[in-house]
């Protein structure tokens, strides 16, 4: 006789619509003991200014430019950026296992607080909404440049994730193509609306919403959730509840809201090992080529890597490099976990 199916119990893979993927989920696994890596984290008592910090406030950056004297967000040109906004010659055009095509673009470094000390959980949201205000404003003058066709804005929180100052920042990267994994999610935003008349993520913050079970905080404008499809142990979205192509459609009331659930979630992530929680975030909306693009739906994603603790992380190797995603607790289970965890940071306790 066959044993019953239950899901936070038994291995089983959920399908992710945005990508077209599938990712394994091994409940089962989350009992095993741990022997492995464990990482050291990072000192929490930064100074709210840095002699030796090239975002701080006056300081001089690595190249000999010189910040000014700046208060709340900044924004200037990374001085090392993977892009360069200049046009080439180019003829060598496709040629089989060995295409290549140029790419120009623009990489910004925005600075989301003069305070070197500060991470958005700690900032108030009127200060997490400057950093929101000066987003949209990035957008909108980078998505007037002909060249520009796709503008990814994110954040790297912690040396953990490849984050090699801990001023609080993000970076804007904009290119001339769309990236390939905005790309794939364009070709399933796009296919379920033909098929529709509805964006994807409409349909699903509407079920998702009640549902119920994957929630982490809402608020009028903007939830947070666990995706059914999640990969990392505690990724999230944010998604807006009403159908926006982009941050340059937000109104007022809508980016205090986007900045009021921004410092929900990441009070929530601190909390829950009661340190600087890392992670990888960034922005995904309709690209800039000019084209209308109904199908789009603006959502946020947060990737962060810990697993069991705040020395504890999920590796992605093996089995995830060679065949699929794969997690252990399931996405309910996270979900609970942080939903249950309090709005007001740890440090303020």
């Amino acid at each position: 006789m066959n044993t019953s199916f239950d899901r936070n119990k038994h291995p089983h893979r959920r399908y992710n619509p945005l990508l077209n993927e599938w990712i394994l989920v091994s409940p089962q696994r989350a009992n095993r003991p741990w022997q492995g890596q464990r990482e050291k984290t990072a000192a929490d008592d930064r100074p709210a200014y840095d002699p030796d910090c090239y975002l701080c406030s006056g300081n001089i950056r690595a190249n000999g430019a010189r910040n000014p004297d700046y208060k709340g967000t900044y924004v200037f040109n990374n001085d090392f950026g993977a892009l360069l906004n200049e046009e080439v010659d180019f003829s060598e055009g496709h040629s089989g296992f060995f295409t290549l095509l140029p790419e120009r673009g623009i990489n910004r470094v925005v600075c989301f607080s003069e305070d070197h000390s500060l991470t958005l959980p700690e900032m108030s949201v009127e200060q997490i909404k400057n950093v929101v205000d000066a987003w949209q404003a990035q957008f909108i003058e980078l998505a007037a440049l002909d060249h520009i066709n796709y503008i990814q804005i994110f954040e790297n929180k912690g040396s953990i994730m490849g984050c090699s100052n801990p001023h609080p920042h993000g970076q804007i990267w904009a290119q001339s193509s769309v990236p390939a994994m905005v790309q794939k999610t364009q070709d399933q935003l796009k296919s379920y609306f033909e098929k529709n008349k509805r964006t994807l993520l409409e349909d699903y913050i509407e079920q998702e919403i009640t549902a119920g079970e994957r929630m982490v905080t809402e608020n009028e404008n903007f939830a947070a959730l666990v995706p059914f499809w999640a990969s990392w142990p505690y990724e999230t979205m944010i998604i807006s509840k009403q159908q926006r192509e982009n941050i340059a459609a937000f109104s007022e009331d809508e980016k205090e809201s986007l900045a009021a659930i921004l410092k929900d979630l990441t009070t929530i992530y601190d909390n829950l090992f009661e340190t600087s929680f890392p992670y990888s975030a960034g922005i995904h909306q309709s690209p800039t080529d000019g084209k209308q693009h109904p199908e789009w739906h603006f959502h946020m994603h947060f990737y962060p890597p810990l697993l069991r603790s705040a020395e504890v992380k999920k590796f992605m190797v093996g089995y995830e490099m060679l065949a699929e995603p794969q997690r252990d607790i399931t996405p309910e289970q996270s979900a609970a976990i942080l939903r249950n965890l309090p709005r007001i940071h740890y440090k303020k306790k």
